[in-house]
């Protein structure tokens, strides 16, 4: 069982591998459900990490159809990911009717090469998911990240099993969304699921000593004197109950 971590940063990336991630995808920006991160950043967590590093190539958040001028960005941030020494990028492009783009997802494929390559959950956005599933096969991309397209895994937990039994091994369907300690062991019975993505975090306190009261960066609803960071424990307890249930 492969656990791959969605994290927000590399000092995220860091503590998901202290808490036995096999696997990161390196994003920014989660709450518009990720976008490609710095290269300061993939440089980082390239020099620190042992285990895989996988690197969102989003140029914004919203949906997966993209200009001329995003698609031009893209193709720069693969190779800047390439160039940083990432094991792998994580990317979609659809075209207006839900169909997958693959023209445009085989440019960023020979671009990208020889690095893994995961289609991300611009997949749960496609019309048709067994002809999405069909076309990135034929593109030769390793893996689909999906949640079955239902907001989250366990409710789509059904068509993630028909996709895996699809698929028949031609490609891996990575359950994600929503997919946390609670539910993990579920999941995987539910879909013979191989690989999972996670994302577990905490609210990491502020060492200010000095705290500046009434004054907002983002939203006013948002602590200035907080920020999310990867939670390495959660990880470990996901880990060792999916590793209990492999031992039954």
């Amino acid at each position: 069982m492969i656990i791959e971590a969605c994290v927000n940063s590399a000092i995220s990336a860091i503590e998901a591998q202290k808490g036995g991630a096999d696997r990161v995808e390196l994003c920014e920006n989660l709450h518009d459900g990720g976008t490609t991160p710095s290269t300061g950043s993939i440089s980082l967590a390239k020099k620190k990490l042992k285990i895989g590093l996988f690197v969102m190539i989003r140029p914004r958040g919203g949906d997966f159809l993209y200009s001329d001028d995003e698609f031009e960005i893209m193709k720069e941030d693969v190779k800047a990911a390439k160039k940083c020494g990432a094991d792998g990028v994580v990317f979609g492009i659809l075209k207006p009717d839900g169909t997958i783009d693959t023209e445009r997802m085989r440019i960023l494929c020979n671009l990208a090469r020889p690095m893994h390559i995961t289609c991300h959950r611009a997949f749960d956005m496609t019309a048709d998911p067994f002809r999405a599933m069909e076309d990135l096969i034929v593109l030769e991309i390793e893996r689909i990240l999906t949640s079955g397209q239902q907001p989250k895994a366990i409710e789509g937990a059904g068509l993630i099993k028909e996709l895996i039994k699809k698929a028949n091994r031609r490609i891996v369907i990575m359950p994600g969304s929503g997919v946390k300690e609670h539910n993990v062991l579920k999941l995987i019975q539910s879909t013979g699921a191989q690989e999972v993505h996670i994302h577990l975090e905490k609210q990491e306190p502020s060492r200010m000593t000095f705290k500046q009261p009434g004054v907002y960066m983002g939203k006013s609803d948002q602590s200035e004197f907080e920020h999310t960071l990867t939670d390495w424990k959660r990880i470990d307890d996901l880990k060792r109950a999916i590793a209990n249930l492999s031992a039954t």
